[in-house]
């Protein structure tokens, strides 16, 4: 598998936002009317961000990562007040990034290529990353409503080290440490 470097002058920015609502559609979908003006937002907000990878395999693409650290975190763009109000929502649940941590806040797999392996990899990836470039944690969250995520991550070894919730969203905060230091 390769990422690249998700660029709207080279990628399909519908395609990407399309993954990006799969990934919180129930959040998408009560601020907007439907999956189609959902992802149009979406796609108007995408720039150029090296947090955003898009996954291929053999050349074709499988997929949408987003990956960041407290330092470096995605490009933000307000094009949209109800994507402006995703972002606030996604505040107070979402983990609580430190200096040393590698954030794993989106993995999208393309529908057709789902139960084939690839988030595991993906994940897996990510975590050798995170090793080789000398990370103290990989952290992620899974939504309450989703319990086979919970399991998944569980069984990859991450463990819930927080829960929040608020306005009846909640997310396991979860978290493997690679290194104490």
């Amino acid at each position: 598998m390769e990422y690249v470097t998700f660029d709207p002058q080279i990628h399909d920015a519908e395609l990407i936002a399309a993954y990006r609502y799969d990934v919180d559609f129930r959040t998408f979908d009560k601020l907007f009317d439907s999956r189609k003006k959902a992802v149009s937002a979406i796609a108007k907000s995408l720039k150029k961000d090296e947090c955003i990878k898009v996954i291929y395999d053999n050349g074709n693409i499988i997929g949408m990562l987003m990956i960041y650290t407290q330092e470096k975190k995605p490009k933000t763009s307000f094009k949209s007040l109800k994507l402006l109000i995703v972002d606030i929502l996604d505040h107070f649940v979402i983990c609580d990034i430190k200096k040393g941590d590698l954030y794993i806040a989106e993995i999208a797999i393309d529908e057709s290529q789902r139960s084939k392996g690839y988030g595991t990899k993906v994940i897996n990836d990510v975590i050798e990353y995170a090793r080789k470039n000398g990370y103290r944690r990989v952290l992620l969250d899974a939504d309450f409503r989703n319990p086979k995520a919970k399991a998944l991550y569980e069984s990859m070894g991450f463990k819930v080290f927080n829960k929040k919730s608020f306005l009846k969203r909640g997310m396991y905060n979860m978290e493997l440490v690679i290194s104490e230091n």
